[in-house]
């Protein structure tokens, strides 16, 4: 009897172009759904597989939906942490879990946070659109240079350190807050380590590159907010779990800070009648920073490698330990 595997959250549609599905298909029944599922939907589309494929925490996969599927025998997501998966639950009942290689997703995250810190600080959206209405430069057209300013980086892993690097390639300066930060390391990049509050208190662009977790959920919130300069701007490309959205909203709205670029958010995709979609000085891309071409045929890649030995009756390929 064949296998049934079903695949949630291809959004790019990009898993059959960047991986040679063929030995799966011979052997298995494959369905990959290409629209986010929730409820009951999802429920459906799940209750009879023997594997599922997560986009790594697009879809929250939890013990209560883990134990209506009898049938589930395998898992496996892409990317190497997923903190929308009860693992627990699937270790309960002995299932294994597989999860994939990255890809340069980091070198991706780097570029898109330096896309979005430049769109807003040189108004590229706003000129653009003055451009589009068959108009030239306006009164706010008088752009702010960012050498000589400073960079708060919240979060010096790998992703934060290629920032920073570019950062000091500007002439700007660069200081860094995490809970495990030294000022060794900071200094060993050419930065300063500081409070968290000295760094949205100094800082005229605040970007967030920390691992999200229950010590750092709402890290951000209306009291860290009102910490920063008013002409002070944001970066989220990290969690969304990381800001109280309210808190920014409210913050925008009231011109407290000077704007916010943010690619990740609490619901996605992004509803339409979200606030930030009407907040002013906000850049909003949908969730772009992983999203490269390179990222996702290394998770196409890998998915195959790991469904096929599971199908094969092969030893786990990347197992989660």
């Amino acid at each position: 009897m064949r296998k049934k595997i079903v695949v949630l959250d291809d959004l790019e549609n990009s898993y059959k172009k960047l991986a040679d599905w063929s030995k799966v298909d011979a052997k298995a029944e494959v369905t990959i759904h290409n629209q986010p599922l929730y409820g009951e939907a999802l429920f459906k589309a799940v209750k009879d597989a023997q594997a599922i494929v997560l986009m790594r925490d697009r879809t929250p996969f939890k013990a209560d939906l883990i134990q209506q599927l009898p049938a589930l025998e395998y898992l496996v997501f892409t990317g190497t942490r997923n903190g929308a998966l009860d693992v627990d639950a699937l270790k309960e009942r002995q299932i294994p879990i597989s999860h994939t290689g990255w890809g340069p997703s980091k070198n991706s995250t780097s570029e898109l946070t330096w896309a979005l810190i430049l769109g807003l600080k040189k108004q590229l959206v706003g000129q653009n659109a003055l451009i589009n209405q068959n108009k030239w430069r306006n009164e706010l057209s008088l752009l702010p240079v960012l050498q000589g300013q400073t960079l708060g980086l919240v979060g010096l892993g790998e992703i934060g350190q290629r920032v920073a690097k570019v950062a000091l390639a500007f002439g700007m300066n660069v200081v860094t807050w995490s809970p495990n930060m030294t000022p060794a390391r900071a200094e060993a990049i050419g930065a300063q380590s500081v409070s968290l509050d000295e760094l949205l208190q100094q800082s005229d662009i605040v970007s967030l590159h920390i691992i999200a977790s229950s010590t750092t959920k709402g890290l951000i919130n209306k009291e860290k907010l009102a910490l920063m300069k008013k002409d002070a701007i944001l970066i989220n490309t990290s969690r969304a779990v990381l800001v109280e959205t309210d808190a920014l909203v409210d913050s925008l709205n009231q011109g407290r800070i000077g704007g916010a670029a943010v690619d990740v958010f609490d619901i996605e995709p992004l509803p339409a009648d979200h606030p930030l979609r009407k907040t002013p000085n906000t850049l909003l891309t949908p969730h772009l920073g992983f999203v490269a071409e390179p990222v996702f045929t290394t998770f196409a890649k890998d998915v195959v490698e790991c469904l096929e030995a599971w199908l094969h009756g092969q030893p786990t390929i990347r197992p989660l330990l």
